[in-house]
């Protein structure tokens, strides 16, 4: 399983916010971190890792790939975990929980994974901190489809 999918790097003054998206499955999570730095426009978009799967390929979330995603995404503005169901939730609440496996300033963020991924990326990418990245992820909730 590979981190940092969608390296985008932070220009500019002051670090930017890395965005973590966690699925069960690898290629999930690698399409959704495409997804989301394609529709951020590209070029200044902030570093994006996927952490899909486990390590041998198969379904099921990895604490140790989380980790390193996280690892790899962290510029000092904190990092924005985007999951998608009940057990990568409890992972990265246990590793948060830890306090010493996620770089500081790492947040699991309430959102759905498609959506709020691309929220994410988007308004990291403009420069917002984690707090207002989070919100826009999961201001994702109410985006209304009918």
């Amino acid at each position: 399983m590979s981190t940092g999918t969608a390296n985008g790097t932070a220009g500019g003054e002051g670090a930017r916010v890395g965005v973590v998206l966690v699925s069960h499955s690898g290629p999930v999570a690698e399409s959704v971190a495409t997804l989301a730095v394609g529709l951020a426009g590209g070029g200044d978009t902030v570093p994006v890792a996927a952490a899909g799967g486990t390590p041998d390929g198969g379904l099921g979330t990895s604490a140790e790939l989380i980790t390193e995603a996280a690892r790899s995404v962290d510029r000092g503005a904190g990092v924005a975990v985007l999951v998608d169901l009940g057990s990568a939730v409890l992972t990265v609440k246990a590793l948060i929980a830890e306090g010493d496996e996620l770089p500081e300033g790492a947040r699991l963020v309430d959102a759905p994974f498609v959506e709020g991924a691309v929220a994410a990326v988007v308004t990291a990418s403009a420069g917002a901190d984690l707090d207002a990245v989070a919100a826009a992820a999961g201001e994702a909730y109410g985006y209304r489809k009918e």
